[in-house]
């Protein structure tokens, strides 16, 4: 239940204060009974700790602190959640807790990705899109609010606008691009993963792209073939391909048998596998998914199979980081600049004569662009391939890793937001619409929080 779930969440923070800011918890703890004893509700502003919550769900933000949930994605099924403002379940369990905390900031994961490369950035550029490719994927980009068509549309709902940027953040949700799948690629895999999960038709795109999903498919297709009689994958008798030389066998209870038992991090060991006969993918089939004696060609097959799904992985990732770089316009003016090299970190080397204006920052996070080998070359390698970027535009393009983004930009946000809380107090509501408001934070960022802590 929803109860369940942010109980849980509040009861982590508690931890973390006690572990943390144990000298002052007490002390905390107590002035808030007291004071909820005398009929109080809250702390003095100066007892009171700003909380940045990263939630990385659907949901329909109307204010810096406010957003019901719009559906969950990623496997989480909690029905009674789903159209409650989030923060106030949060705010609700931490109150029941006495903790002394205000959830300041909601804040979905690309946004604080967005927001924590716009800190870490090298020079002066800003940076145009924060993207997470990990567990989901997702991203948000900054655009100009004369070109967001749906403001006028919604009315009062819309909230109130600042026009003072002429900018606001947008939250794509590109997880569900073509959720009619008019585009993307369809296999009997995909077909089977969709109809067995707990969204079916919904998050197509982040079905062939996330890391929650790439060892499913690679699952789905191993045990398709085993099945197959006709094919020779893990079928070996008295094999001189396996260490052993003894007959290939699959446990009866391995993970290969069960929904989501092979774990996506299986594709980044068979990609970085240079050891003789691919010995150490065939000791992970072994002690992890109970396959013994795997020949050379087994472990072969299987990574040929894990570099296919990795690789289209990454080259569907360049689709929405090119439609955002066309869409804003920002290859106008189309320049000479040194690639980044594939696999650099935030920061990336820009070598030669290089104007810094004409340089195009992504920032990214997530287990798959940081950790899965040449994930960054494979979605350069399409964006290439895209007509309006081709190898011009892919080289003025700068891909950066925002480590921890999610948190460090939320933090972040929750530390302006409770700034300007305290500006306008007794409007809680803190600036109005979210999306300029945090539009405006990019440049607070940049030019008044450039600190080291």
């Amino acid at each position: 239940t929803s109860h369940q779930l942010f109980s849980f969440l509040a009861k982590q923070i508690e931890t973390f204060l006690k572990t943390h800011h144990g000298e002052h918890y007490q002390s905390h703890i107590e002035r808030r009974r007291q004071s909820s004893m005398l009929g109080g509700t809250k702390f003095t502003e100066e007892e009171i700790f700003s909380l940045g919550f990263t939630f990385s769900f659907p949901v329909q933000q109307y204010g810096i602190n406010k957003g019901t949930l719009i559906r969950w994605t990623k496997g989480f099924d909690i029905p009674d959640a789903v159209g409650k403002d989030v923060c106030a379940l949060l705010q609700k369990e931490l109150d029941a807790l006495h903790l002394p905390i205000r959830v300041a900031a909601l804040v979905n994961d690309t946004v604080g990705t967005l927001m924590a490369r716009s800190y870490t950035s090298p020079g002066k550029t800003g940076t145009l899109l924060g993207a997470i490719f990990g567990t989901g994927t997702n991203g948000a980009y900054v655009e100009k609010l004369d070109k967001i068509k749906k403001l006028a549309k919604m009315g009062k709902d819309a909230g109130e606008v600042n026009n003072s940027t002429g900018e606001m953040i947008v939250n794509t949700e590109w997880g569900s691009f073509d959720n009619h799948l008019s585009v993307l690629p369809v296999t009997s895999y995909d077909k089977s993963l969709d109809a067995d999960s707990n969204n079916p038709g919904i998050q197509m795109f982040e079905k062939r792209v996330s890391g929650m999903f790439l060892g499913e498919i690679l699952r789905r297709c191993i045990v398709d073939l085993v099945n197959d009689k006709s094919v020779p994958l893990f079928k070996d008798e008295h094999s001189n391909q396996n260490d052993v030389h003894s007959t290939t066998n699959i446990h009866d209870q391995s993970s290969l048998y069960q929904q989501y038992g092979l774990d996506t991090s299986f594709l980044s060991i068979t990609s970085g596998d240079n050891s003789a006969g691919l010995k150490v993918t065939r000791q992970s089939l072994d002690s992890e998914y109970g396959v013994s004696a795997a020949s050379a060609e087994d472990a072969e097959a299987v990574r040929l199979i894990a570099a296919a799904i990795g690789k289209r992985a990454a080259r569907l990732s360049a689709v929405p980081i090119a439609a955002v770089v066309l869409a804003t316009g920002k290859l106008d003016a189309p320049r000479d600049v040194a690639t980044t090299e594939p696999g650099k970190q935030a920061g990336a080397d820009l070598s030669g004569d290089v104007n810094e204006e004409d340089i195009i920052d992504v920032g990214v996070d997530g287990s798959l662009v940081e950790f899965y080998p040449n994930f960054e070359e494979y979605i350069r390698e399409a964006l290439r391939e895209v007509p309006g970027i081709g190898p011009q535009g892919e080289r003025r393009i700068r891909i950066g890793i925002a480590k921890d983004g999610s948190g460090v930009g939320a933090a972040l946000i929750a530390l302006v937001a409770d700034r300007a809380m305290r500006a306008d107090s007794p409007n809680d509501s803190a600036a109005g619409s979210v999306g300029s408001f945090l539009s405006g934070l990019v440049d607070n960022v940049n030019r008044n929080l450039k600190i080291r802590v």
